[in-house]
């Protein structure tokens, strides 16, 4: 359940850029403004006011979110583009996201226990 008041407003779209970006690493605005020296108030100003960042600042943000500044813009360059129908599992990780914290937990939980015993077999089958 999300905390605070709810929005009155409209986000704009380098807002919704920057809030998807910042939940689909699972960082709260909090976190976010932790990470890059402000406060959340600002975090939550940014997701919802139009706005000019100053040039390091869309980088703070950027390396905060770890992806380009290009994609926070919204450009996403050709060399980042990949061809071809979107994979299973990164259509499953993209659901996982948009989960509560608390379930995304559980789910990498249960993946590094299976890719941990896969690991384990995989050491197995070279040895053999």
């Amino acid at each position: 359940m999300p905390a605070g008041r709810p929005a009155t407003k409209q986000q704009t779209e380098f807002g919704k850029l920057l809030s998807s970006a910042r939940k689909e690493v699972g960082l709260t605005q909090l976190e976010l403004a932790q990470r890059i020296g402000v406060t959340q108030r600002v975090v939550a100003y940014w997701e919802r006011e139009s706005i000019g960042l100053k040039a390091e600042q869309l980088v703070s943000l950027a390396d905060a979110l770890g992806i380009a500044v290009d994609s926070l813009l919204g450009r996403n360059s050709k060399s980042e583009r990949r061809g071809g129908p979107i994979g299973r599992a990164k259509r499953v990780f993209d659901q996982v996201t948009s989960l509560p914290r608390v379930k995304q937990q559980r789910v990498l939980d249960i993946l590094e226990t299976v890719l941990a015993g896969e690991g384990v077999r995989q050491q197995g089958r070279k040895a053999s």
